[in-house]
Order: structure tokens, then sequence, then C-alpha cells
């Protein structure tokens, strides 16, 4: 277990909203209605008052965090020998493009997508154009 939380592993610690602000009290509110069995559909209704952009902003963040964990139990069973192309079964393989350092669609091993993949996304959610840590700022 220490290796899926191993900080240099792919494992990235969740991304916190600060208590005391709005988007803690709305991440609060979508943890109880998504752990009370309720309906998912109501779960996800828009609170009345808040500002929608917030809202999926923090469904965002939350989902990132679910994925982030799910994927660190399971890195260490897909490496780039088991694992050497992305690949959504046999008829799909993924290819990474980022006009940086790949700038055609390049197949790569499992791995190094995922890692590419979750530092592109903890970059986006980290972005304040995108992801204004200030209620009420999202960018339409």
């Amino acid at each position: 277990l220490k290796q899926v939380f191993n900080k240099d592993k792919t494992f990235r610690p969740k991304r916190k909203f600060e208590p005391g602000t709005q988007r803690f009290e709305l991440h609060k509110r979508a943890q109880a209605s998504l752990n009370s069995g309720v309906n998912l559909k109501a779960a996800v209704q828009l609170p009345s008052g808040e500002e929608q952009n917030d809202w999926v902003a923090v469904h965002v963040v939350d989902f990132f965090n679910r994925i982030n964990l799910i994927y660190g139990t399971i890195c260490e069973f897909c490496t780039e020998r088991t694992c050497p192309v992305m690949s959504g079964g046999p008829k799909y393989e993924y290819r990474w493009q980022d006009d940086m350092k790949y700038k055609k669609p390049t197949a790569l091993p499992a791995p190094q997508y995922m890692n590419l993949l979750m530092d592109w996304i903890e970059m986006q959610i980290n972005n304040e154009d995108i992801f204004p840590t200030n209620v009420g700022k999202c960018r339409e």
C-alpha cells in the first residue's frame, strides 16, 4: 500500500477546498447528497442560489480526485512492459498529443499516457483562468 501513496508515483494528493469558503460548503453539500443514497439526478442538481460554474467546478475536482485514487490503486499492475499501449480494448488505441513535446498523436505505454493525462488535468484544474478560486468568477 505504501507504493500507492508514494508521492514520486502517479498518485497525487487530493486537491482540497479551503474551509470557510463557499466552494468548501458546496463540496460538503455534494458529498452529503452523494453519500445519502438519494437519486443521483437530484444529487447533482444545482442548489438554488448557487452559480452553475462553481457547482460544476466542485464536481470536476471531486471527479479528478476519485479517478486519481482509483488509478493509484491499479498503477502498480500496469507497467510499460505489461501495458505497452494505451487502449480501450482491441479496437481503440489512445495516442497523446500536447502541441509541446508531442506535436503529433503518439502511441505511448499506458502508464506514460496516464501520467501525462493526469498532469494535464491537474494543470487545467490549477489554472486560475479556468478554475478561479474566487467563487463566481468561472469563465463561461
